[in-house]
């Protein structure tokens, strides 16, 4: 038997959260300002949802939109509050000028998070060169507590980065230097991909605006999480 496909939804808010655990989210993304495709949320909001719902919760760590770093201090304190307030899985990720890893931003802030688990986000869609990127990652003592990366194996979506992904969760399953953190498929992630992505054996998976059908200004739909958590759970033999 397949293990269960893990599956992530973004949350804005406490009602956003509290819809998407009733509709079968495995665990929630934190952020705010998707006008900006999201950056980090006040610590209030995130005391709001860890008191309303169970599931566990990756908080964002990002200033501005875009891929740079920007004041890194900052950035570091604001971590260093989360962290105080209770915070235990995180995602960040950014990228020098040239599009290389920005090795300086990511190891400040694995070490204020001191050794939790964190995703590298779809700035590997942005890089001069992905499989670089993850070398450079699994080599750098800082990086510790990298688990996952989320990408839609293009910066123009699954739709685009399918063939990337597949050969990606190849690299994953033999064992390849830099591909030991888990693939979190999300970006223009569609039900129609996941017949072909779970053959493959990849089993995690990211929405956003798929849980809102009303659009972002509308909040989760637990319906429309359910038809995620559904389409996960079945067989895969039955994915056609």
């Amino acid at each position: 038997m397949s293990k269960r496909a893990l599956l992530e939804v973004i949350a804005l808010g406490p009602q956003d959260a509290v819809a998407a655990e009733a509709g079968g989210a495995d665990r929630l993304e934190l952020v705010t300002d998707m006008a900006a495709d999201g950056l980090t949320p006040p610590r209030a909001t995130f005391a709001a949802i860890r008191a309303a719902v169970g599931l566990p919760l990756r908080v964002m760590l990002r200033a501005a939109d875009g891929f740079a770093a920007g004041d890194v201090a900052a950035l570091c304190e604001e971590a260093a509050a989360l962290r105080a307030e209770g915070a235990e899985e995180f995602v960040l990720g950014f990228l020098t000028p040239d599009g290389r890893p920005d090795l300086a931003a990511v190891t400040a802030l694995a070490e204020v998070i001191d050794g939790c688990r964190w995703t590298f986000h779809r700035a590997i869609d942005r890089a001069a060169d992905r499989d670089a990127l993850r070398r450079e990652l699994a080599g750098a003592a800082g990086a510790a507590g990298l688990d996952t990366y989320l990408t839609a194996g293009s910066a123009e979506g699954v739709g685009r980065g399918l063939p990337t992904l597949l050969a990606e969760q190849a690299r994953t399953a033999a064992g390849e230097p830099g591909y030991a953190p888990r693939i979190l498929v999300g970006g223009g992630l569609g039900l129609g991909h996941l017949p072909a992505l779970r053959a493959a054996g990849l089993d995690a998976f990211h929405i956003g605006g798929a849980a809102r059908p009303a659009g972002w200004s509308a909040p989760v739909e637990a319906a429309a999480v359910r038809e995620w958590r559904e389409a996960l759970d079945l067989p895969v033999a039955q994915r056609v």
